[in-house]
């Protein structure tokens, strides 16, 4: 039998052999200069992630839900990226799920030997139902993780949509997903340690493709992020500050707006450029299915 070939991201780095003799100022400014590698590597995919986009979005369109999956730092990424949709974009967290090896409290401490269950992996995917129209993101470093490949194996049986996040290709997750986003990013400055780019990269991933599905559900209006939801004083603010942008009067008719729409950006931008009450306002964003522009054309 052939041995498993090693992943780049576990192999030793060959430029940074004498990592440990830095001294401070080209320790930090090689780490800083390393990480220029991560966008790199995403920019290399973005083709990869243009076509998760664009498969993912009807079934979102269709009521399904992101479910974010992986163990270690990648699944304390999918965690954050999950739990950013609805401040941002006032995604329902029901439709934003994360599973993480060894469950919340691995978020703040390693939980060993629970990213090689592969039985738990499944198990916790199938304990949240999946439907053909879910799109499941199982990101893995390695691209081997047992516990992320028993979610893959539940998923794929359930019709879901799976796309990988790996950064390692011909790996297991690689080659079985639906859609394989793979950021080569190369062997680390601290051997094997892929909390460094390799997770940087998944970072700028999961931002660019959860950011593009939200944007084609329009959740944005030109570049403002109108569907945010405000839930603190910064919010609040924030959405006083998007109301004015976005339609162009003062700031008392902005928070009259807001006060009418219970503080919905959305409905008080329609209600604002439109010259309609809060009703009709909604009516326009629904026959528009919540877009902005849709509303006011």
């Amino acid at each position: 039998m052939k041995p498993t070939p090693m992943p780049k991201t576990e192999s030793a780095h060959a430029q940074h052999a004498q990592l440990d003799r830095y001294g401070t100022a080209e320790l930090v400014r090689t780490l800083i200069d390393d990480q220029r590698v991560a966008a790199a590597a995403v920019d290399a995919a973005a083709l990869q992630i243009t076509r998760a986009a664009d498969a993912a979005l009807p079934r979102l369109q269709a009521g399904g839900r992101l479910v974010y999956v992986g163990a270690g730092t990648s699944g304390r990424l999918g965690a954050l990226d999950s739990a950013e949709l609805l401040p941002t974009f006032s995604w329902p967290a029901g439709r934003a799920r994360s599973l993480l090896a060894g469950g919340e409290r691995a978020l703040a401490l390693a939980v060993e030997g629970a990213e090689d269950d592969r039985g738990q992996g499944a198990a916790d995917l199938l304990a949240l139902c999946p439907v053909a129209d879910d799109v499941v993101l199982l990101i893995s470093a390695s691209g081997t993780t047992p516990y992320t490949l028993g979610a893959f194996d539940a998923a794929s049986a359930s019709g879901a949509l799976t796309i990988a996040i790996v950064n390692n290709a011909g790996t297991p997750l690689a080659a079985g997903a639906g859609i394989a986003i793979v950021l080569d990013t190369g062997a680390e400055l601290v051997s094997g340690s892929t909390r460094l780019k390799a997770g940087t990269a998944q970072k700028i991933a999961l931002n660019t493709l959860s950011t593009a599905l939200m944007v084609r559900l329009n959740k944005v209006y030109g570049n403002l992020m109108v569907d945010l939801r405000a839930t603190n004083a910064k919010l609040h603010a924030r959405a006083l500050r998007l109301t004015v942008l976005a339609s162009g009067v003062d700031e008392a008719a902005a928070r009259q707006a807001l006060a009418a729409s219970g503080a919905n950006v959305k409905l008080a931008i329609v209600m604002l450029k439109a010259g309609v009450d809060a009703t009709e306002a909604q009516r326009r964003l629904d026959a528009a299915a919540g877009s902005v522009r849709g509303a006011l054309a």
